[in-house]
């Protein structure tokens, strides 16, 4: 063995030493409660400094921890993976995560909310609304209505469940300086709710280069619970990655790090019971000689985390058609819709 592992098992070793013998300080506690109503600190060998150094990474919740991988809890934690890979098998068979029965993942699926589009064509195209624990892509052309949807659903997840709400807050992180609150005031007046309090409900914040969104995003994760944030906006997913790397020499960067970039998005949703609604650029092909010639940026990696994907396109006067392109539980089809000073309205 060498002396580099010798020493990680050493550290190891005494990490689980200084919990057994010191036991939890309960004024060093971290007070975020988790969803299952089990603390970090519970966890064998998570004592208050590791608790906390994760938390401030964060990891929060025994079910962050227990979908994290080895090495990114011990980055995280600054321990040794060996000790990273013992909390998370912990986390996991406290939470009981494994197989089970499709009816008991149907019963959990029912626990899905949905926020409306304010359209009923819409809706129903989405089976009932942006379903949350899950990533609903939006891909078109300038002036198509994706940031107008964004601004929408904003509002919506405001809103009460009997008025097709979830009574939480949104979470906009904006790439393309796109977000503008004077259209939340306009879709406010419309619903005749307060737009002071509108305004209050929704957290922004711009992002400058690809690792500042990422950086935003893992922040909006951590702090989703506190806001009770049940829609988290990214507008537009892949517009720094396009600026940022140019070239074919540097697309296997991109694409790793994306897909990345995604996948913690998606881990997000799920844990923290929010919709995740991300637009997309498109690009031209000019080899396409039938058909649309407009294709979403980001290739295969971009294609297969989005549960629902989506294509917008204008259509005569203010009109736009949503097409479902794909989605695990709705069929392929279309609805028209269009763009108002009130929001999004059906035609």
């Amino acid at each position: 063995m060498s002396r580099k592992k010798a020493d990680e098992e050493d550290l190891d070793n005494e990490d689980y030493e200084d919990f057994e013998e010191e036991g939890v300080n309960e004024s060093d506690e971290i007070d975020d409660a988790t969803v299952s109503g089990i603390e970090v600190t519970d966890l064998p060998g998570v004592g208050p400094a590791i608790g906390k150094r994760l938390a401030e990474a964060g990891y929060k919740s025994v079910e962050a921890i227990a979908v994290a991988s080895p090495g990114e809890l011990a980055a995280a934690g600054s321990i040794g993976e060996t000790t990273a890979t013992k909390i998370i098998k912990a986390a996991r068979e406290m939470l009981d995560i494994g197989f089970e029965t499709a009816d008991l993942l149907l019963e959990r699926r029912r626990s899905a909310g949905r926020i409306t589009t304010s359209s009923n064509a819409l809706d129903e195209l989405f089976g009932g609304g942006i379903e949350t624990q899950s990533i609903t892509e939006m891909y078109g052309g300038f002036r198509s209505g994706k940031t107008q949807i964004a601004h929408q659903l904003a509002l919506n997840v405001q809103l009460p469940p009997e008025k097709g709400g979830l009574g939480g807050t949104a979470i906009f992180v904006d790439t393309e300086g796109t977000f503008r609150p004077e259209r939340l005031v306009d879709m406010a007046e419309a619903h005749g709710v307060d737009a002071a309090k509108v305004l209050k409900n929704v957290v922004w914040a711009r992002a400058y280069n690809s690792d500042h969104q990422i950086l935003l995003c893992d922040q909006a994760m951590e702090m989703a619970a506190e806001k009770n944030a049940k829609l988290l906006v990214v507008d537009s997913v892949t517009s720094h990655f396009r600026a940022e790397y140019t070239g074919r020499g540097t697309l296997a960067a991109r694409q790793q790090k994306l897909n990345k970039h995604l996948h913690h998005l998606q881990r997000g949703a799920e844990i923290n019971n929010m919709a995740v609604y991300i637009t997309n650029q498109v690009m031209s092909r000019p080899d396409a000689f039938f058909g649309d010639p407009t294709a979403p940026v980001g290739g295969h990696v971009l294609a297969h985390v989005p549960q629902t994907r989506c294509y917008l396109r204008k259509s005569k006067a203010e009109r736009r058609i949503c097409r479902l392109v794909d989605s695990p539980n709705l069929p392929e089809g279309e609805a028209v819709f269009t763009v108002t000073k009130d929001g999004i309205r059906d035609v």
